[in-house]
């Protein structure tokens, strides 16, 4: 019977020895190979300039209206010091400066990040103004989706909402107007489109969406005019009187509700108030 015989104990120290020097010559080369992998630019090997000095340097980019430049310094400082003063004060100076760029994606994403970070900064309501006029510059005409439009008009009615007093509140205010005058007049095209097709439940739907939600734009008055049309349409002669009616009573000039009148009389009816229909209770504020 064989026995295991146990090794000396003057030969455990050098094994271990030797061991350790196996391991250390094994991450010695991974370093080494490490190091033959890695790009010069990897390493930064000047120290940042002061904040201050970058700074400086982006107004003075601004003020030579060299923008593009300037957001490179900002960003610059931005990286380098985060969360300081300069940094803060030079966000919204780079949204200003991509905003001045044609650059609206990065105005768009500055403005956001300095809401994001700093909701309640002195400079919030020029960060909102420039997050809505960056968004309104994005908008396409009205057969195309208006996403652009919504964040445009959401960015404008927080700024008023916000910052009443602004100086930047009644520039939002006039976007405002033109925005959803802008989206109502998507929805009326999208309801013609319907009625013209005879889908008179989708072109309501749309018409519908105008005298409920955008009542204070141009579109108003063609929008009853239209569900006038469309009821009479589907032989809804009571709605189709009623609708004239609130037309008539709230725009007794207009084109459309002269337009009305007459396709009510070829009819032989006339404008006829309802005032438990659905148009009357809304106009007169309630529904």
């Amino acid at each position: 019977m064989s026995s295991t015989i146990a090794p000396s104990a003057s030969l455990r120290p050098q094994r271990r020895i030797a061991s350790a020097v196996a391991l250390i010559a094994a991450l010695m080369a991974v370093l080494v190979v490490a190091g033959c992998t890695t790009k010069d630019e990897d390493f930064i090997l000047d120290a940042p300039r002061p904040s201050a000095e970058i700074f400086n340097e982006g107004l003075a980019h601004i003020e030579s209206e060299r923008h593009r430049d300037a957001v490179t310094s900002f960003e610059e400082l931005d990286r380098f010091y985060p969360f300081s003063d300069d940094a803060r004060r030079g966000m919204v100076l780079t949204a200003f400066a991509a905003y001045q760029s044609s650059d609206f994606d990065l105005t768009i994403d500055t403005a956001q990040r300095f809401l994001l970070l700093y909701p309640t900064h002195e400079d919030a309501d020029y960060a909102l103004y420039l997050l809505g006029e960056a968004y309104l510059r994005t908008v396409p005409d009205i057969t195309r989706d208006q996403a652009a439009a919504r964040n445009a008009l959401a960015a404008d009615e927080e700024l008023v909402e916000r910052y009443p007093n602004s100086r930047y509140a009644d520039l939002a205010r006039v976007n405002i107007i033109a925005i959803r005058d802008q989206l109502a007049g998507q929805e009326m095209l999208i309801g013609r489109y319907y009625q013209e097709r005879r889908e008179y439940g989708a072109s309501i739907n749309r018409f519908r969406v105008v005298v409920t939600d955008y009542q204070d734009t141009r579109h108003i008055e063609e929008a009853l005019f239209r569900l006038t049309e469309t009821y009479l349409a589907m032989g809804l002669v009571s709605e189709a009187q009623a609708t004239a009616a609130i037309l008539g009573h709230n725009f007794p000039d207009s084109e459309w509700y002269q337009d009305a009148y007459r396709l009510m009389g070829a009819g032989g009816v006339e404008p006829d108030e309802d005032r438990g229909f659905w148009l009357s209770r809304l106009f007169r504020g309630g529904n």
